[in-house]
């Protein structure tokens, strides 16, 4: 049996259809949902995001930099957030766009990459921009733990655009060259953002997943999904967050019509019943 990353991704998007939901409890969320900007508020919220969204979705993200702020306490809710999500069946994609070299890199895998570690992901995000090369050691860890990474190459964010052109096209021969011979898709996948206007770069060779970050607030449709990955739509996991987290009485409702949609849109990706 094929327990890799790629093959429980693959499995949960044709399960429960293409989606991931994002956990970012901001002091601004906090303040909406009547929380206090507090350990026990940022709780409330995770708690609350994981009950409605975790049996729904192919994986929810947390994002480490709204729970690192609090300290102790606030990596303390940010591992009981993981171990839900895991008891609820849902993957893991922790946010963290950690990048570094050798022993340091080794540390940040041993973090959120070893199965033994309170903190451990199904997949994490990577920052590319001390060489891909420098990523070795997490990929190798993400392998040896049925894990995978998320690879920074084309987000969102417009200030992005300039440099990520110039190394883009390294990233993708990288992520593809480690994840040549896998199936249904190798350990490296690639953080893509679905705001962009058009791909400069072909994806048909990667051989694993894009997680497409931009869903919603950001301005992208699940139509503007299919339309940018076309023939790798297959692979994409979009990922919504501030459009599913502005009312907390509507996160369910809005989670699921996401999913439905970027279902409907993304041939290949069966909606689920």
């Amino acid at each position: 049996m094929n327990d890799s990353f790629g093959a429980r991704l693959r499995a949960m998007l044709d399960d429960r259809g293409p989606l991931c939901v994002g956990i970012d409890p901001s002091p601004a969320l906090l303040t909406v949902w009547g929380l206090d900007d507090s350990p026990a508020g940022l709780e409330r919220f995770s708690r609350t995001v994981v009950e409605n969204v975790a049996d729904v979705v192919a994986a929810v993200k947390p994002q480490s930099a709204f729970f690192e702020r609090w300290g102790s306490r606030g990596i303390a809710v940010l591992e009981r957030t993981i171990a839900d999500l895991r008891e609820a069946g849902t993957l893991v994609v922790l946010d963290v766009k950690r990048g570094d070299i050798d022993s340091t890199m080794a540390a940040y895998a041993e973090a959120y990459l070893d199965r033994g570690s309170p903190l451990a992901a199904d997949a994490v995000t990577l920052s590319p921009y001390l060489g891909f090369g420098s990523l070795e050691g997490a990929i190798t860890s993400a392998v040896a733990n049925d894990a995978g990474v998320f690879v920074l190459a084309r987000t969102s964010n417009p200030e992005a655009a300039g440099l990520q052109r110039l190394v883009a096209g390294q990233v993708l021969a990288g992520a593809a060259a480690a994840n040549a011979g896998h199936s249904p898709f190798g350990p490296v996948g690639l953080v893509m953002g679905a705001t962009l206007p058009e791909l400069e770069d072909s994806l048909t060779d990667l051989n694993g997943p894009i997680l497409a970050p931009g869903l919603g607030a950001q301005g992208a449709t699940p139509a503007d999904v299919a339309r940018l990955f076309g023939p790798v739509r297959h692979a994409v996991l979009p990922s919504v967050s501030r459009d599913v987290l502005a009312d907390p009485k509507r996160v369910r409702s809005r989670t699921l019509f996401y999913r439905d949609e970027c279902a409907a849109h993304l041939s290949g990706v069966a909606a689920p019943s």
